[in-house]
């Protein structure tokens, strides 16, 4: 997803500009789809709407990040990387507000498709703007920036929705100006913003079952990390969890993530086959996920277990990056990146339909036994691959 610029290399120094641009772009993003999401399911639950709709609503998240993936590269290759992102940051936030103005529900979906194309734009430049900006000395540490300060606004979105509710405009004002406040350091940076002069010489899809333990772990990541956080404040409330409850437990496993994103890449640093690692965060997750129903008695202990389960499951994604990298190198590893993102893509697509569509026929416990459905195929994935291609890292 990421390019080096052709012909320049990268600064000996960080370029703090750019490097507090494209964090405060991405953190824009977190803060947006983390208050948004369980916002967007509350406010049509509400309105009657059924758990199969909300989710093919927000299903339409992931077809506009596929969407939008093969054409960023080409819009900030022509128009320029920070002018892509301050109309991404325009878009994103006419079509944020119009969730409050629009009542019917249809217009919800093209509403969610620019709304969800703007971010990936965001994001996949951001992160290619992050890269440009760190001498490979101190990539380590500005990518540790760059995740926690992701992770952060995740957290800090549901922490919002928790104090200021699903009533009213207030929400969506909040949203709204985390968004348009990114665009002030993208604008003074703007001319230290860095050029795409080189495409992908290979189409990507050929790289989605070339690290087929790596695809699949962010396809799974991406599914539960969708539906569950944009069902999840429905499956709390009917739990017998107050809404400001279960937006709090949102925010604990969005701390989690936090907290265990530099242990898990410590650990990963050690261990040759990451494959063992990502078969590991799995089964938690999905012991974790076939805990919930039984979690739900108490809300103390459910909220500590959340925490280690949410930071285990989002090590799904660093982990599946890293085994990537471990793979490949130079053009293999940017093609390779951009099927690593429409996996996700695609798994946030696949998520909240298949959990949506599990609570209508299952009911509440419909929730919990989707999403451990997602972990034990992977679990089962990543154990064949170590048992059949075991000197392969």
């Amino acid at each position: 997803m990421t390019e080096q610029t052709a012909g320049t290399g990268f600064p000996d120094k960080i370029r703090w500009p750019s490097l507090i641009a494209a964090v405060a772009s991405i953190t824009s993003v977190g803060i947006a789809i983390g208050l948004g999401l369980p916002l967007l399911s509350i406010i049509l639950e509400k309105r009657g709407i059924p758990s199969t709709l909300i989710g093919l609503n927000t299903a339409m998240a992931g077809l506009a990040s596929m969407a939008a993936a093969p054409i960023t590269t080409k819009l900030a290759h022509d128009f320029g990387v920070a002018r892509t992102m301050l109309v991404a940051v325009v878009i994103a936030t006419i079509s944020g507000f119009g969730f409050y103005y629009v009542e019917n529900f249809w217009l919800w979906f093209p509403l969610r498709f620019f709304f969800h194309g703007a971010i990936t734009t965001l994001f996949i430049l951001s992160e290619f703007w992050i890269n440009a900006a760190s001498p490979p000395s101190k990539r380590g540490l500005v990518l540790g920036i760059y995740a926690t300060l992701l992770a952060l606004g995740f957290a800090l979105g549901p922490l919002l929705y928790s104090l200021i509710g699903s009533e009213g405009i207030l929400p969506f004002l909040v949203a709204g100006g985390a968004i348009l406040l990114s665009a002030v350091p993208i604008f003074i940076a703007r001319a230290e913003s860095p050029r795409l002069d080189e495409k992908p010489e290979m189409h990507f899809f050929r790289y989605i079952f070339l690290v087929p333990t790596a695809t699949a772990a962010v396809f799974v990541f991406g599914a539960v990390e969708a539906g569950g956080l944009s069902l999840f404040p429905i499956y709390a409330t009917r739990a017998g969890f107050t809404e400001a409850q279960g937006a709090l437990l949102l925010t604990i496993m969005g701390i989690g993530n936090v907290v265990f994103q530099i242990p898990i890449g410590l650990l990963s640093d050690k261990i040759r086959d990451k494959r063992s690692l990502l078969s590991l965060l799995a089964l938690i997750g999905l012991i974790g996920a076939t805990a919930l129903p039984v979690l739900t008695h108490n809300w103390m202990v459910m909220a500590a277990v959340l925490l280690f389960w949410g930071g285990s499951v989002s090590g799904l994604y660093m982990v599946g990056l890293s085994h990537m990298g471990a793979r490949l190198s130079g053009s293999d590893l940017a093609a390779a990146n951009a099927a690593f993102i429409f996996c996700y893509a695609v798994g946030t697509v696949a998520g909240p339909q298949v959990i949506g569509a599990a609570m209508d026929i299952g009911g509440n416990s419909g929730f919990a036994w989707a999403i451990a459905g997602f972990f034990a195929l992977y679990v089962i994935l990543s154990l064949l691959r170590l048992l059949f291609r075991p000197k392969r890292t």
